[in-house]
Parts: structure tokens; sequence; C-alpha cells
């Protein structure tokens, strides 16, 4: 496997050093990336091959990682355009549509998308793909090793659930990040120490997640495990569910999918 990465971020960046750590030769990575300061930092902690544009190198690749910024991808690609037949092509960019990426490429097909998260830069990410007819059982599987570099891989059967799963795994740090925020602050406001209150609200986030990955219950298992009849934590769920929580939570989740999907949209367009 010989990889070509378009973009030099900290995405690509935290995949090719899972990949590296998962025993791939850095002779078979090399990376295009036009800013001369991140060039030069990719070849120094990476050690990889790093170019200013895409040349024979790149061309020699079977796989091409687009990783690049939405906004950015139209004139990224545009010099591969007609260039890369039999070879797979991956984008890692939200909210591109595979049809805008072929039609950029003239045509190609043999294309994956995928969402990958932010948790990915420390390897515990976890990334939706999908990918249409023509991608073979083995070109996934690659996917599936080059992601799976960084954190776990799910797939979904259609390319408009990559919307929802934005909005779930791709937003969804932020959302954990503002709970834990709002979990220290209400401690700071009960008279905890900032410090201290910081350091509960995390650890307990952190806790609680290892302890639902862990088990073979489902959460709503272990949250009714936790919550006593009449107790403090009935008493906060209870507020919970009288606010309208939950329908409040689905609501910020579907408007993060719309949002995807508008952007694909916009991104899209001639």
């Amino acid at each position: 496997m010989k990889l070509a990465f378009i973009g030099g971020g900290n995405m690509a960046s935290a995949l090719l050093g899972g990949l590296i750590a998962r025993g791939v030769k850095r002779s078979a990575l090399c990376v295009v990336e036009p800013v001369p300061a991140a060039r030069r930092r990719l070849a120094a902690k990476l050690k990889v091959r790093a170019s200013a544009a895409a040349d024979a190198g790149t061309l020699a690749a079977d796989t091409i990682v687009l990783a690049v910024k939405p906004q950015d991808m139209r004139a990224a690609v545009a010099p591969l355009a007609g260039k890369l037949a039999g070879k797979l092509v991956i984008s890692v960019a939200a909210g591109i549509r595979l049809r805008d990426l072929s039609r950029w490429l003239g045509g190609h097909a043999k294309l994956i998308r995928c969402m990958p998260n932010t948790p990915a830069l420390i390897g515990a990410g976890i990334a939706g793909l999908y990918a249409p007819a023509g991608v073979s059982a083995g070109e996934k599987r690659r996917a599936e090793r080059i992601l799976g570099a960084v954190g776990k891989v799910v797939w979904v059967r259609d390319e408009a659930l990559l919307d929802p799963v934005t909005a779930v795994s791709a937003s969804g740090p932020a959302y954990v990040f503002w709970f834990i925020e709002q979990l220290a602050a209400s401690a700071v406001a009960l008279g905890i120490e900032p410090a201290a209150a910081a350091r509960l609200a995390l650890e307990t986030v952190l806790g609680s997640a290892k302890l639902a990955a862990a088990s073979k219950e489902p959460p709503a298992v272990l949250r009714a495990r936790v919550t006593s009849r009449g107790g403090t934590t009935a008493a906060a769920l209870k507020v919970f569910e009288d606010e309208g929580l939950a329908e409040r939570f689905r609501r910020a989740v579907e408007a993060a999918s719309r949002r995807g999907a508008e952007m694909g949209e916009l991104l899209g367009r001639d």
C-alpha cells in the first residue's frame, strides 16, 4: 500500500502518525502541502516526503487521501483530474458529496467518503465511512486500515447518513466538552474551588465513558443502576425530564445534521 495525502493538517498528521505506528513504512507515504512551514513540520516530526504540489511520487500511490478543508477541495483536486485511473480516493473532508468530488476529478468513480472526529488526534477517534457500489471489498478494507490507524470505524448504507454521522460523532466532542464545562461551572456555583471542580467534572465524564465502553449493558441500564428512587441522582434527572432536555438535545443534533446537508449543497455548486 502506497499512500499520498493531499493536505498536511492535523487529521492528515494524525493518520500518518497512526499508520507509521502500525508498521507502514515511511517510504510508502507522502504528503502534498503547499504551506512551507507545514511541510517542514511534517518532514521533521514524521520524516515523510512532503511536496508543495502533486508530483510523480504522488501519482505513484495506489491510494489518495484528500485531507484539505472543504472550501479548498475543488482547487486542491483540480491538478489530479483525469490522472487517477485505478486509484482509490478517500475523502475526509466534511460535507463534500461524492458526486461533486467525482465531477471535479473528471468522472473518477473509486471513491470513499468518511467523517472522522478530533479524538483521532490521540488515537481515540471514530469515523463513519460510505462507499458506492463500484468500490471493492478489498478497497473498503484498505480504507478501514487507514482510518482504523486512529480509532474505530463504522460503515453507513447511504451517503446521506454521513450528515447525521457528522452531527453525532464529528460535532459530538463539542457537546461533550460543553457538558464538562457546565458540570464544572455548576460545581463552582455550589462552592467547590474551580480547579477541583474542573477535575471532578473531567474525571467523571472520562470514567463514565470508560465504564460504558467496558460494560456489556447499554447506557440506559447503567444510568438506572446509579439512580436510587428518591435519591440525589433521581432529583437531577427529574429536572432534565421536566425541562424536556432530551427533546432539546435531539433538536440540536438534528440542526447539526441539516446544516451538514446544506453545506454539501453549497460546496458542490458550480
